[in-house]
């Protein structure tokens, strides 16, 4: 028997801050984030975005909230660990709500002195995608590395260094032009 789901109370600000601390102890997140979390927790109507914007200050102001820093974790964690390229960190911080000079600026400092053939070609290995052996193996790979964030000149690069049929590129052209007249 399913029991109804009690609504929970509207918090107060000093209620609105212990709330954020908590959230912000189990995941780390960015301000935009937060913002979304503190608004189902406050009574709507003109005082909650007062209340939302003093916890807001408040967690800026004594260290706990940080765009910047998040974005700079995040672009780390997800160059070292997952092998990603600029472009899906990227995206995926302003999805996040990360302002996008702050995106461009830890993206940018995490990937100046990275590789980014060298980066695609650990992706593979850390996913244990082989060198394709036909066309459709080839389109694979390349929507794969495409989805991790790599340019198209870099996953040509390591397509033509696996001696991918000019065929399979050329199928590939095709299908990329087709993809970008929609």
């Amino acid at each position: 028997m399913n029991r109804p789901v009690k609504p929970k109370p509207h918090l107060n600000e000093s209620g609105l801050y212990d709330y954020a601390i908590k959230a912000l102890a189990r995941h780390m997140r960015t301000e935009a984030e937060l913002r979304r979390l503190m608004r189902m927790r406050v009574e709507p109507g003109d005082r909650s975005n007062a209340i939302i914007d003093v916890t807001i200050t408040r967690l800026k102001e004594n260290g706990y909230l940080d765009d910047a820093a998040y974005a700079e974790i995040y672009a780390r964690l997800r160059q070292q660990n997952e092998k990603l390229g600029q472009r899906r960190v990227s995206q995926t911080l302003t999805q996040k709500g990360v302002s996008k000079q702050i995106v461009k600026d830890a993206v940018e400092a995490r990937y100046a002195d990275i590789d980014e053939e060298t980066l695609a070609r650990q992706h593979l290995e850390r996913k244990r995608i082989r060198k394709p052996a036909n066309e459709k193996e080839t389109a694979r790979v390349m929507r794969r590395l495409v989805a991790a964030g790599f340019s198209t000149s870099v996953i040509y690069k390591i397509l033509r260094k696996w001696d991918v049929p000019d065929e399979s590129l050329a199928a590939l052209d095709n299908l990329e032009e087709g993809a970008q007249s929609e």
